[in-house]
């Protein structure tokens, strides 16, 4: 297939976005350890089908350093979508659907008529859902455990310093959201801090809100570290604290854990400690136990890697994940 392509080189790779000009190039970054890019790759193949003027390459991260570090690229698989050689759009981990959405979105976006209409539209309400993801929503650069300038700096350091429970997107990861959201909000700049789908403003207006005592009145309140664990840990009768999730582990050890528990037919849910560096440090201390994956069963925790296989191993395992 013509434009379904594999690069082995930092050449290749920019060759191939050279010659793709301004329409679509989907770079697949992947590992042949990892089974969920097999499948993944299946989905670009049809996609592929679909899309004969978007160009479609896969590169072995590991193989091609410089491309991956110059793309911060921490995990497989993960997806960077290309026009005229610039980034404009980014997607971790195995989510087909997702995938197949922004590949259709971007691969007509500047085209005439009702084609971009529609893609404005459908920005549109990923944005919403963006902004009402939670009652206090940052858009930042970078995350909260690391700001990727100044002004988001401070507004992080002004929010943790009143408690203000909040959650964040990083807007140098979706270049779509980064210029829709200015139009959107009429709000030029960022940070920008939402609080129940309304935009509050940048940070100046939260600088002022904080000086006037308004800032706790307008943005709800944090829960205790304590009592965030107690109710992670709960969510499910059987959860797994792991580096990535179901469908993409970003570590060995993550990987081997769910190949255990996919076997047993038990249900569990999973918490990506990458996401969130308050629990992934907190639960160190809550638990006294410092690696990961931890497994915990309604609300006990069992253990990690070791000690799962143990129970495998003795036939425990599934009488253990199901609290008898």
């Amino acid at each position: 297939m013509a434009n379904l392509v594999e690069a082995t080189t930092q050449q290749q790779f920019e060759d191939f976005l050279a010659r793709a000009g301004k329409c679509l190039t989907v770079v697949h970054f992947q590992a042949a350890w990892a089974p969920q890019c097999g499948h993944m790759n299946e989905v670009m193949e049809e996609l592929a089908k679909e899309q004969p003027h978007t160009t479609f390459v896969k590169l072995e991260a590991e193989s091609v350093p410089e491309v991956s570090e110059k793309y911060e690229i921490a995990s497989v698989p993960t997806f960077l979508f290309f026009k005229a050689g610039e980034k404009v759009d980014r997607l971790d981990g195995a989510h087909a659907p997702e995938l197949t959405k922004k590949v259709q979105r971007l691969a007509v976006s500047g085209s005439p008529g009702g084609a971009a209409e529609n893609s404005t539209e459908d920005l549109n309400q990923r944005l919403k859902k963006l902004i009402n993801a939670a009652p206090c929503m940052l858009f930042m650069k970078g995350a909260p455990q690391e700001p990727r300038c100044g002004f988001s700096r401070q507004i992080v350091a002004l929010l943790k310093e009143h408690s203000i429970q909040f959650s964040s997107f990083d807007i140098l990861s979706d270049e779509e959201v980064r210029q829709g959201l200015k139009t959107y909000s009429n709000w030029p700049t960022y940070p920008q801090l939402y609080v129940n789908g309304e935009l509050v403003g940048g940070l100046d207006i939260v600088k002022e809100l904080a000086e006037s005592g308004e800032l706790e009145n307008t943005c709800p309140k944090a829960v205790t570290l304590e009592h965030r664990l107690k109710t992670v840990i709960n969510q499910s009768p059987v959860m797994l604290f792991m580096k990535g999730n179901k469908e993409a582990a970003r570590c060995g050890f993550s990987r081997q854990i769910l190949e255990i528990l996919n076997g047993t037919e038990v249900d569990y849910d999973t918490f990506d400690i990458l996401q969130d560096e308050e629990v992934r440090q907190g639960l160190k201390t809550y638990s006294n136990w410092p690696t990961y994956p931890q497994l915990y069963v309604k609300g006990e925790l069992i253990g990690g890697l070791d000690i799962v296989k143990e129970l495998k191993e003795s036939g425990e395992l599934v009488s253990v994940l199901k609290g008898e």
